[in-house]
This record gives structure tokens, sequence and C-alpha cells, in this order.
């Protein structure tokens, strides 16, 4: 009887609807058939340098005999790490540092979702009901087990990736500290009603800005024969191919790596198609660019983009602008278009915080890491607060001198 914290080390021993159970915030990305679909196309797990322990806490009830079900009341996706790629939260100088001075950094502990940029809750609860430990006393318990895992594993540290903000008093209490950053977010202002279509969304920036928009709408849309959304349960083989193909383009054409493995889409139409939104674009009888991105009733996540041709503004059309007016007619209240890219801003996204918590284990790394984050802190506001005025809309131009003669007074 009690509560009691197991591991695993693949999510095909769980329960997937026990699992989804969980409170997961609006996030898709450690859901059972995300997580499931990594496991399968073998993007995590051996070879790949994310070697996965999920624990899970169980409750088995005062009533329950004590070789009765256990309930899943809650759990944390824990990955031992021997590289720090596809992480998106950047400690590679904290890991020169620690070779420098001779200190081993790897492995270590990651709680996040593997190569996925996007903020969601790390410790994942089930709601109070009454009977089960309340979750503060299970968030405890699985905290304090990674931890543990951590010891058994010999990890340096321990780092929570693109956590929710409201988990940060939970995590600093535990004695991890707070890493601030930002991403580029477009938000729909639903609580006043949202933008009723696009061209309101539009009526909102500068007149310079909606000018070079409409224009670059205009000769993407005219490159292309038709640009359609395919839903994730009507994607055929050749529309998984070309997402495919399309993934591994962009990778090679920035210089990348293929986090995702052959297999990855296929097996996320299998296990995710309800979550999946692809938009494509033909020409010439063929599917030569796309954008596949994942949806929950909480917000829009844009993920993949390639291209077979290089088509001038066919990227803003398919990975920003198509989501933007995906999230007006669905009321969407958010739209994460992925890491970096400051070009967003100009294009309505605004800066939006990001979390991340990190503990070191060595005495003279923390220092060192204590140091860094403070000075880090401080520029990434100033960088924030700079960022804020640059944006297009018409609310931040009042707070400085325009000096476009095509702007409107």
């Amino acid at each position: 009887m009690g509560l009691h914290v197991v591991s695993t080390r693949s999510l095909s021993s769980v329960d997937p609807a026990a699992w989804d159970a969980l409170q997961h915030h609006g996030s898709p990305f450690l859901e059972h058939g995300f997580l499931r679909a990594l496991e399968r196309s073998r993007s995590i797990g051996p070879g790949s340098g994310w070697d996965p322990h999920y624990l899970l806490a169980e409750w088995v009830g005062p009533d329950a005999a004590a070789d009765g079900p256990r309930e899943l009341v809650g759990a944390l996706a824990c990955f031992v790490k021997h590289h720090s790629y596809g992480e998106y939260i950047f400690d590679f100088p904290w890991a020169r540092a620690a070779q420098r001075s001779g200190i081993r950094y790897y492995p270590k502990l990651v709680v996040a979702a593997p190569v996925t940029p996007a903020t969601g809750p790390r410790v994942l609860l089930r709601g109070a009901d009454g009977r089960a430990p309340a979750p503060t006393t299970v968030a405890d318990a699985l905290i304090e087990a990674a931890r543990g895992l951590a010891d058994d594993a010999d990890c340096s540290s321990i780092h929570w990736l693109f956590h929710r903000e409201d988990e940060a008093p939970l995590l600093e209490r535990h004695g991890f500290v707070s890493r601030a950053s930002f991403q580029y977010h477009w938000r729909n202002p639903i609580a006043t009603g949202g933008y009723p279509d696009f061209e309101a969304f539009l009526a909102g920036l500068t007149s310079r800005k909606r000018k070079q928009i409409r224009k670059e709408r205009a000769r993407a849309q005219a490159a292309v024969d038709d640009i359609a959304w395919i839903p994730g349960d009507q994607l055929d083989d050749d529309d998984i191919a070309a997402i495919d193909r399309f993934y591994r383009n962009t990778t090679d054409d920035h210089g990348g790596q293929d986090y995702l493995r052959p297999g990855f889409f296929e097996a996320l139409r299998e296990t995710l198609p309800h979550r999946i939104a692809w938009v494509r674009a033909r020409r010439d009888g063929r599917t030569i660019a796309g954008a596949l991105y994942l949806e929950t009733d909480a917000a829009l996540y844009g993920r993949y983009w390639g291209a077979d041709l290089a088509i001038e503004f066919l990227h803003f059309e398919l990975a920003y602008y198509q989501g933007i007016e995906r999230c007006i007619a669905r009321g969407l209240p958010l739209f994460e278009a992925g890491a970096q890219g400051e070009h967003k801003l100009l294009r309505g996204f605004a800066p939006s915080p990001t979390h991340s918590a990190h503990w070191i284990r060595h005495p003279g790394l923390r220092d060192g890491v204590l140091r860094f984050l403070a000075e880090e802190r401080r520029a990434v506001a100033e960088a924030s607060a700079e960022l804020a005025t640059l944006q297009p809309y018409k609310h931040a131009e009042a707070g400085r001198e325009s000096t476009d003669p095509n702007d409107d007074p």
C-alpha cells in the first residue's frame, strides 16, 4: 500500500490511457504517442545518446490488496545523456569549462521532451481527487527519485528543460537553480475575442509591416499551384515520405543533425494522428514543400519545415503565416514556432520567456555555473526588453520615434 516510484526503460510497458490521463496542460510532446514514436524509430534509446528512464509514481489505496493494481498518479520522462545535442538550452560552455578543469560532465540527466524546444509540464501529475496522495507529495517523490537515478547513473548534473513557469518554485525548493531564456511566440488575444481573421491581425501592425507581409504572402502563393492543410489521419505514404525528405533537406541545408531517424514520421502517424496537422505546397502536380505542426486545444506547435525547391518567402508562408491563420480560424491562443529566429519578431512573434532549472554535483563547477547564470540572466532581460521595442505592432511603435516615411502616422 502507499506511494511507490518505479522505473521503466520503455513506454511500451505503460498503459497509454493511464499515461495520457496525467495532466499535460495542452502540450503533446510528453504524450505517450509522441514518446513511443521516438522509441520505435530509435530516435531515442540505444545509440542515440538519449537513454530513457521513465519514473512512474504508482499508488495502491488502503482498501486494495497488497498485490492489487497500482494507479499511475505521476511520472517523469528522464534521459541519461552522453552529449548535449538536441536540447536547445545550451550548456556547451559548462561542458567545456568542466573539461578544462578536469571535471567529468557526461553522463548527465535531462528531464525534457527529447529534441523539442517547446514549453510543457515536466512533472506529469494526476489531478487531486481526495483519494491518492496530494499532487505536491507525488511531485516531491518523483523529484527525489530523479536525484536517486542521477546518483545511480553517476550523472554530473540534472537539467529540467523548457518546464512550465509554475513548476519553478517546486524545482527551486528542491535545490535547482533557474535559468532564463526566451523564444518568439505568437499570441491570439482570446480574452478580448481573438482576431476574427488574418486581416484583423495585420491591422494591428505598422503600415510598413502590413505591406511587407502581404507582399511576401502574394509572392509565395503565386509561385505554387496550391497550398492545403492535411490532418494526420489522412496522410498517405507519399505524404510521409515527403515530410521525412523535407526534414532531412532542412537539416542538410543548415548543417544540422538528423535527430529524428527514418521511420519517426511514419510511427507518429500511427501513434499520434489526432495531433498532426500538415500544410503542404504543390507545383506541377507534385508536393514541393511543407511544414508539420502538432496541435492541441491550447496551442499550435510548428515543428518541421522543408522543401525540395528554394522559393522566395515560401518558408514564411508555410511555417508562420499559415500557422497564424490556423490559430485564428480554430481559436487557439498560442503559436510556438520553434527555437531561435529573430526574423519571427518582424512577423508578429513576440519575445516570450522560457524556463529551465539545473543542479550541478561538483561544487566548483556549480559555483562557476551560478556566476554564468547571474550574468546571463541580466543579458537576457536586457535583450528581451530591447527586442520588445522592435515588434511590428502599432502599440510598440508608439513607444519609439518612427523614422520610416512609409509608416502611417
